[in-house]
């Protein structure tokens, strides 16, 4: 296994690591908000938003590490019946559309990430956070998706292919 598939494997299992704990954090929040809402019959003002953006954060940083476990969804009724070559082929070219794909929405994520900051963007909400913070996980998990596929597809032409 080369250099770069460990340490792509390892960010990737970093990501995983974050996106639960993020996740994990979203469900604390809802507590607190529940309790506070319907206990203390007190006002909510950054919860609800620190959820959303908490779940939506934990998508893309977990998004390597779901590739990396084989984990995302995929038709396999032609590579169950297909050669290896031909499953080879298969994964060589749906990786190929992923690196592409997912390079595109990590350049575009990037230049919204970089005008939010530049801007000085906030949400128009009461918590008024600077908008790039929820903004950077688009291209930061996306971007680590992109090298898990060129990983995946260095793994086919490795000696465990």
């Amino acid at each position: 296994m080369s250099l770069y598939i460990r340490l792509v494997t390892a960010l990737s299992r970093i990501g995983g690591v974050f996106a639960i704990l993020l996740t994990a954090s979203a469900a604390l929040v809802v507590t607190q908000m529940v309790f506070m809402r319907y206990v203390l019959n007190a006002s909510t003002v950054w919860q609800t938003e620190y959820v959303i953006y908490a779940l939506v954060a934990a998508t893309f940083i977990g998004s390597p590490y779901v590739l990396l476990e084989k984990g995302h969804v995929n038709v396999d009724l032609l590579q169950i019946t297909a050669s290896d070559n031909v499953k080879r082929i298969m994964k060589l070219l749906s990786g190929l559309v992923g690196v592409a794909f997912c390079s595109l929405l990590a350049y575009s994520g990037w230049m919204y990430f970089h005008e939010a900051w530049e801007g000085g963007w906030t949400t128009d909400t009461v918590w008024a956070i600077p908008l790039w913070i929820p903004l950077l996980p688009l291209p930061l998990g996306i971007g680590l998706l992109v090298l898990q596929y060129i990983a995946e597809i260095m793994k086919l032409f490795g000696e465990d292919a």
